[in-house]
């Protein structure tokens, strides 16, 4: 086997234990800005597993656009195998956006429950409403 598909290998195991952490963290830790974190790390664990499906073991890697040639249909069969997909690197680039926008409204939503009860604790927050 390849080296670098070992390597490849051994960073998708990575990803998948980061990830479970992460959802371990958001579903059992009763602390909101835990449970914020831990849903960020799963943010960025989920963009990285995207560029890494994108990801081609090329020694040289053509980047995605050449503006300056006319596409045949022999360039464009010679492209597919030698380029690196911009599609993953596109979606990642909007879920980054998505993520900050969603961190920064959750993070918000815990400054006004902390105003509001006094506590960060999920299980005492339900407590205070009669829950």
């Amino acid at each position: 086997m390849n080296p670098e598909h070992v390597v490849v290998l051994y960073l998708y195991a990575a990803l998948f234990v980061v990830f479970g952490i992460s959802v371990y963290g958001i579903v059992v830790k009763p602390h909101i800005v835990k449970k914020l974190i831990a849903l960020s790390i799963l943010g960025d664990t989920a963009n990285t597993l995207i560029i890494l499906l994108g990801y081609r073991t090329l020694p040289k890697p053509w980047p995605p656009v050449f503006p300056e040639l006319e596409p045949s249909l022999e360039l464009i069969e010679e492209f597919t195998k030698l380029s690196v997909d911009p599609l993953p690197q596109v979606l990642v680039i909007t879920a980054i956006v998505i993520n900050m926008a969603v961190t920064a409204l959750l993070a918000f939503l815990a400054i006004q429950v902390y105003r509001l009860y006094g506590t960060l604790d999920f299980r005492k927050v339900l407590k205070l409403r009669g829950w």
